[in-house]
């Protein structure tokens, strides 16, 4: 069995495991008749609050919602079960994966809808960020969950530094060549 020693014991995944449904009323939908994204961004967040918490033992702020993907309308009616998993925990932040379903019970069809991660930071009763357990992975699923965190982390630092350096070299004369052939007008008073 391959272990890391740590201070702390850590938390299995299923320890924090977390599942929200909700009934999508009326009120929710948008002027198209569907659930309205906010709502299924804050339900998002509410169960990444909770699975997050759960693991970390603190209270936990969301630092980033990343690669939020609407698959699929939500409609009226529906039963929407948000199933929320800590898929990496580093030393004061973790990585929520969550999983959106859609049920109509009426017709008896079952769709995903969203995928979403989110990564939150645990704090202590100062406010400050606080170490969170380091997470026990008990299968390949638990392992190939944490390792693409890993990568979706590296992947978007690289980003974040790419476009930092392409908004330093930008001119205005740049910029302009590489507006001319785009679906935009420019001006500029």
């Amino acid at each position: 069995m391959l272990s890391f020693a740590m201070e702390h014991p850590g938390r299995s995944v299923n320890y924090s495991k977390t599942t929200i449904t909700e009934l999508m009323i009326p009120s929710y939908a948008n002027f198209g008749g569907k659930i309205h994204g906010g709502i299924l961004l804050s339900l998002i967040d509410k169960v990444a609050y909770a699975c997050a918490s759960k693991h970390a033992g603190n209270y936990c702020v969301t630092v980033s919602v990343d690669g939020v993907e609407f698959l699929q309308p939500v409609e009226v009616g529906d039963l929407v079960s948000l199933h929320a998993s800590v898929n990496y925990a580093g030393n004061t932040s973790m990585v929520v994966g969550i999983k959106v379903i859609a049920e109509n019970v009426k017709l008896g069809t079952v769709k995903h809808t969203n995928t979403s991660y989110v990564t939150m930071v645990a704090k202590d009763d100062n406010n400050n960020p606080t170490s969170v357990p380091p997470l026990i992975l008990e299968n390949k699923e638990e392992v190939r969950r944490f390792v693409e965190s890993l990568k979706r982390r590296e992947l978007k630092l690289s980003f974040n530094a790419k476009m930092d350096e392409a908004k330093s070299g930008l001119d205005l004369d740049h910029a302009l060549e590489i507006l001319r052939d785009q679906r935009c007008i420019v001006k500029l008073h």
